[in-house]
């Protein structure tokens, strides 16, 4: 890459392979094995912000600040179709587990449901105040999690689209949101220097994960939900205990902010991106 890797991923769950997508407008498909670059994908007319493959690990999806998001071939390295509709730039995206539906976010507020083989617009989830930061599918596809700028995170049906719940206590934006793999649990991370686990059926907070120096960009559960892994302004990453929200270990190396962070499959190899355009993995 020519500029900043922004946004990681695995292909959960074979984890045969890492996308990464960079400010340089590309987003670069590698083997996790002996890193070696697959395909780059050209066609953004703007940097990549967020990617993520299908759990059938045939498509990547990647949103860009050129306000559209585009879903690729992995195996023949094509674009499959553009998805446009939002007004500003898309920063956050989600396959659902079937793989027929895909969700965007974007800063105009609104997060956007998709059919992944038409490229047509579903639903439009509107309620938020502020940018879009984060929008997630739960692993039965029945429900929409949205975390955004205004500092609350939200809860849909992601079948109609309505709105079930907002969950609040951050004093500030919330950067990042996701679901645990059973969908039990949601966790979310705010420019107020703490990350949060709430219960998704009584929607209360169950542990605050509070230590980091510096904003949190990021957030997600290991396989198992029993562990929280933030990624941070601080430089660092830290690994938390879910239900107590104790600090298991701090991941220390980076040289400048760390913005993306992720699981493999088992649960035992992470890996981080950082401004210092480096990844780290750790064993």
């Amino acid at each position: 890459h020519r500029n900043v890797v922004y946004a990681i991923a695995f292909n959960n769950p074979y984890g045969d392979k890492i996308a990464t997508g960079s400010f340089d407008k590309t987003c670069k498909l590698w083997s996790t094995e002996t890193g070696k670059c697959y395909h780059t994908f050209r066609g953004h007319s703007a940097e990549i912000v967020c990617l993520s493959f299908n759990l059938q690990s045939t498509l990547l999806a990647t949103g860009s600040m050129d306000t559209t998001a585009k879903l690729w071939d992995i195996e023949k390295g094509e674009e499959i179709v553009t998805l446009s509709g939002h007004s500003a730039e898309i920063i956050a995206l989600s396959f659902n587990t079937t793989g027929d539906r895909i969700i965007t976010g974007s800063f105009d507020h609104r997060v956007a449901v998709w059919d992944v083989d038409t490229g047509r617009m579903l639903h439009t989830l509107m309620g938020h105040r502020g940018e879009i930061s984060s929008a997630q599918f739960n692993w039965d596809c029945s429900l929409i999690v949205t975390g955004s700028m205004d500092k609350t995170c939200m809860l849909w049906n992601a079948m109609t689209g309505t709105h079930i719940a907002t969950l609040i206590g951050h004093s500030d934006e919330i950067l990042d949101v996701c679901f645990d793999y059973a969908g039990q649990r949601i966790a979310t991370a705010s420019a107020d220097g703490s990350a949060r686990v709430y219960d998704a059926e009584t929607r209360k907070c169950i542990a605050k994960l509070e230590g980091h120096g510096g904003e949190i960009s990021k957030v997600c559960f290991n396989p198992k939900g029993n562990c929280v892994l933030t990624a941070s302004s601080d430089k660092t990453a830290r690994l938390w205990d879910a239900a107590t929200g104790h600090c298991l270990q701090i991941l220390e190396g980076h040289t400048d902010e760390i913005f993306s962070c992720a699981f493999n499959y088992k649960g035992d190899i992470i890996i981080t991106g950082s401004k210092d355009n480096t990844c780290r993995i750790w064993h």
